[in-house]
């Protein structure tokens, strides 16, 4: 089965086509830059353009970087504050033509890794940490989806969310370098730890891909290890995510 799966940020909207048997995207990605604006109506629109890219016709998954309740954005994150309240499925579904299932971007990203990566077929408590403009967290307890598990939002020092002084977006905004920021990240990690006490923790998200740059200033208790699919598994998971009401996180 194919799916599309279409992965949102604060800086691209990116979509492949998935077969889900696999894990495997069978495309290219197509990126589109997330509009200036980040309000609804234009980021829509974005959205239809991928899915005409590749003249899709059928269900499409879709990561969305914040709260999302039953279809419905319950927190801006690092959008526009217009997005609060927003039917997300209703406005993609509407724009596009075509039926869409939206949850949180690190929820899908976690879908990824539980079903394809190094998360397959770990028991108690996973968490999946995705770095970007914010810090998102997809949180599995024996591979069953605990939703819209947002550790990026616990408030730090001066901070109303601890993302903002240890995201990548931070890095890049104040210029840090890889061993400064990788402490930041690490101290994100260890309140992760004292908060949640995880079996497994996943780093995955677009500064994955500099694993050997930080890995080195980690140093908390629990395992910690890179997502295979690092920046791909947004999409991948997103495509997984329309099979999950029958599967419950598994694709079996």
């Amino acid at each position: 089965m194919e799916i599309l799966g279409i992965d949102i940020g604060g800086t691209g909207i990116k979509g492949a086509l998935v077969n889900v048997e696999t894990g495997e995207m069978i495309t290219e990605r197509h990126r589109i830059p997330t509009p200036s604006s980040r309000k609804p109506e234009e980021m829509a629109e974005v959205v239809a353009q991928i899915v005409e890219h590749f003249s899709y016709k059928g269900p499409v998954g879709c990561g969305f970087p914040s709260i999302v309740k039953q279809g419905v954005c319950k927190s801006e994150g690092n959008l526009h504050k217009s997005w609060v309240g927003v039917n997300i499925d209703e406005l993609f579904t509407k724009v596009s033509g075509q039926p869409f299932t939206v949850l949180n971007d690190a929820d899908a990203a976690g879908y990824a890794s539980m079903n394809y990566g190094v998360g397959k077929g770990r028991d108690g408590l996973v968490i999946m940490v995705t770095i970007g403009t914010g810090l998102g967290s997809g949180v599995f307890y024996n591979g069953v989806l605990l939703p819209n598990f947002e550790l990026g939002q616990i408030p730090y020092k001066k901070y109303k969310k601890i993302e903002t002084w240890a995201a990548a977006s931070a890095k890049e905004r104040e210029n840090l370098s890889f061993e400064k920021w990788g402490r930041r990240f690490n101290k994100f990690l260890k309140l992760v730890e004292v908060i949640t006490a995880p079996d497994l923790i996943i780093v995955g998200g677009g500064t994955s891909k500099k694993w050997r740059e930080f890995q080195h200033f980690i140093d908390i208790d629990t395992e910690v290890v890179k997502a295979e699919l690092m920046n791909n598994a947004g999409i991948i998971g997103a495509a997984v995510s329309c099979l999950r009401e029958h599967h419950h996180g598994h694709v079996v």
